[in-house]
């Protein structure tokens, strides 16, 4: 049979296909393709690589609760495991790609819009957070309250949030955010959505081993001869903490320097198994930010010691970070 005789007669095979096994065929395909797994579209939660995005699929249960699964890498290049278990920093990078998927997938904000991080806290256990022989899949369940609106568009909402892990919850959390309009961002920001251009100079990282890092260009912190203060280290070309170009230090950077403040005090790597912040100013690309950690009295306790780190501006409080970091035997 010839080449164009056997495409003949599988055009005719194809024509004589039934309407019904047509459908039948594009649902069974329909069917596996929703069985596969991808990543959720990376614009939904402010990420410009798809590497970075950890969510994978959200389902909305009732009008202020919804599912969201997500996939937990056994390593990755910045989220670095801590004792064997997972960053819990991992879980606080998950739940704002939680809350940033839902306000624009649910609550219907568009793209190009801006949000502001007020607060956000994560805590563990971390007899669930152990990395296993496959990359850890979690479901989040996420609740949204006092939700805020500025006519028919979402203004902001908390979002409570409850990772299980093979159904034992492995970390609790919550995040508050308000959302704005690129206009109104514009406005707020004034000439400082052109710091991009007016960097500090890079400064000289602390020793990695000091701060629970391996490679110096993961160290937020440079020393500047001060006990238990340091300088923010903003690298601007980190592939991680900045994604993409923004106009001042984001949040998820200012978590790391409160843990990297934390393992410098204590003198010693551990695992932050509560972490608490408030952001009460953006912390600007322009102007030095000095961190300070100190110990909380009384706060030794079987889960571990509390440590309070506040960042400072031109001294005044940018944001401030309690965090319970685990005892050495843990």
């Amino acid at each position: 049979m010839s080449a164009s005789t056997f495409h003949m007669d599988r055009a005719k095979h194809s024509a004589a296909l039934t309407e019904s096994d047509t459908m039948a065929s594009i649902e069974a395909r329909a069917l596996l393709y929703r069985s596969l797994t991808t990543t959720v579209p990376k614009e939904l939660v402010h990420r410009a690589s798809v590497a970075e995005v950890m969510l994978t699929d959200w389902e909305r249960v009732t009008d202020d609760r919804f599912t969201v699964a997500a996939q937990w890498p056994r390593g990755h290049s910045f989220f670095a495991n801590v004792d064997d278990c997972h960053d819990p920093l991992i879980a606080a990078e998950t739940i704002r790609q939680a809350g940033t998927l839902l306000t624009h997938a649910e609550f219907g904000v568009p793209l190009g819009y801006h949000f502001l991080m007020w607060d956000l806290s994560v805590s563990v256990e971390p007899a669930h957070l152990r990395v296993g022989t496959a990359p850890a899949s979690v479901d989040v369940e996420m609740t949204c309250e006092d939700v805020k609106r500025r006519g028919d568009k979402l203004a902001g909402c908390r979002f409570n949030a409850v990772i299980r892990r093979n159904g034992q919850v492995v970390v609790t959390g919550s995040a508050n955010f308000t959302c704005t309009s690129a206009k109104v961002y514009e406005r707020l920001r004034g000439d400082r959505g052109d710091t991009a251009q007016r960097q500090l100079p890079l400064t000289a990282p602390m020793a990695p081993q000091n701060v629970g890092r391996v490679s110096p260009m993961d160290v937020v912190l440079s020393p500047i001869g001060e006990p238990d203060r340091w300088l923010l280290r903003v690298d601007t070309r980190h592939p991680i903490l900045f994604d993409h170009p923004v106009d001042h230090v984001p949040g998820m950077m200012l978590l790391e320097a409160a843990r990297q403040a934390a393992t410098a005090l204590l003198g010693r790597p551990s695992l932050p198994l509560d972490i608490s912040s408030e952001f009460m100013k953006y912390a600007e690309l322009d102007a030095p930010c000095v961190i300070e950690a100190r110990r909380l009295p009384g706060s030794a306790t079987d889960r571990g010691e509390s440590v309070l780190v506040t960042g400072y501006q031109d001294e005044t409080p940018v944001f401030r970070s309690t965090l319970t970091m685990a005892p050495a035997a843990a």
